[in-house]
């Protein structure tokens, strides 16, 4: 438990900084499914326009802390090679 005064500020900050990065690696998964979807589809067009979506997501939650560098360019790589087979 808590003790000092900075401890409990640290505890409350923590609650709420895990609300909003789960929703934004909720909204990750959201674009990431997207894309996948319309690679299942075979929409090659749906797929290159989400995926275009999809990068600076990706870019965007590794600056923020919620994906680890090569997490995101794992997945950004496997989308790219799975649109690329599509053709």
């Amino acid at each position: 438990m808590a003790n000092t005064p900075q401890a409990k500020k640290r505890i409350r900050r923590n609650g709420r900084r895990t609300v909003i990065n789960k929703n934004r690696v909720s909204q990750i998964r959201t674009k990431i499914k997207s894309v996948e979807l319309a690679l299942e589809a075979g929409d090659k067009a749906a797929a290159t326009t989400a995926l275009a979506a999809v990068q600076p997501e990706l870019a965007r939650g590794v600056a923020r802390g919620v994906f680890h560098k090569n997490t995101a360019s794992r997945k950004f790589s496997r989308l790219t090679k799975r649109l690329a087979a599509l053709s």
